[in-house]
């Protein structure tokens, strides 16, 4: 038998291609310009029919600040653990557990672990939902818009259920359903199965998307908590293959930053 590649290593290996490379005659984007020609990334947000700002577009942030520390932008003393979700995470924040990461498993990230990742995510809309169609690991998910609720004997999942309504012009999504096995981040932030996350996605221009993440798990923390993420317009991006692999955090250059 031959000697096994590292995870990590075959998943480096295995990053796809460029988008730009898979085809031929593209039409050109449909998009604010400069005098210059280039895509004006600071031009006013679109807006569909309804006036709501359009959120489609390929999105991501510039780095992997927030899925390795969720809580960065808090002092460690105010992340408000549980007595048995700090001395977990106490345990793990070493990185001396990272094969426990369902990650290093080609397990779903769950939300809003996800959303942090460099990989770009794709928004793009149905009558009834708002789809997101992620790079990292080929997933996707459901927003639904069409005012149904989760059933309470739902089966818990990495990703929940989640429902979305408009705030003005801010798009506020509820997930709740998880399974509580899911790091909130690489440090080894845990969840219980009482998690519930809200996503409030504004669209500020063009090019730039801020997501308010809220934390509300009282089976692991004692109040709600979260972070501001910064997501930027990738144009052209088109999501492909990813193959998933221990702390993979060598990302590809993205077009558009």
């Amino acid at each position: 038998m031959g000697k096994k590649l590292p995870v990590a290593t075959v998943a480096l290996c295995l990053l796809g291609l460029s988008a730009f490379g898979q085809w031929v005659k593209m039409p050109p984007l449909k998009a604010p310009r400069t005098t210059t020609g280039e895509i004006d990334l600071k031009a006013p947000a679109p807006r569909l029919p309804d006036g709501k700002p359009d959120l489609s577009g390929s999105w991501s942030p510039d780095d992997n600040r927030y899925i390795r520390d969720f809580a960065l932008d808090m002092k460690p003393e105010d992340v408000p653990y549980q007595t048995w979700s700090k001395k977990l995470f106490e345990e793990r924040k070493d990185g001396s557990h990272s094969r426990e990461d369902p990650d290093a498993h080609c397990l779903p990230q769950g939300v809003p672990k996800i959303d942090s990742v460099q990989y770009p995510w794709k928004v793009v809309y149905s009558p009834n939902s708002i789809v997101i169609i992620y790079e990292a690991f080929n997933y996707w998910r459901q927003i639904f818009t069409d005012g149904r609720e989760m059933s309470p004997d739902a089966n818990p999942t990495w990703f929940g259920y989640s429902t979305g309504k408009w705030d003005g012009d801010t798009f506020v999504v509820d997930t709740r359903g998880f399974n509580g096995k899911m790091w909130l981040d690489q440090l080894g932030r845990p969840t219980s199965d009482k998690l519930h996350v809200t996503e409030r996605y504004r669209r500020s221009n063009y090019g730039t998307m801020v997501i308010e993440m809220t934390i509300d798990d009282p089976g692991a923390y004692t109040k709600p908590f979260g972070n501001r993420q910064e997501m930027h317009l990738r144009p052209g991006w088109e999501p492909m293959e990813f193959i998933c692999g221990e702390n993979n955090t060598d990302l590809p250059h993205l077009p558009g930053r």
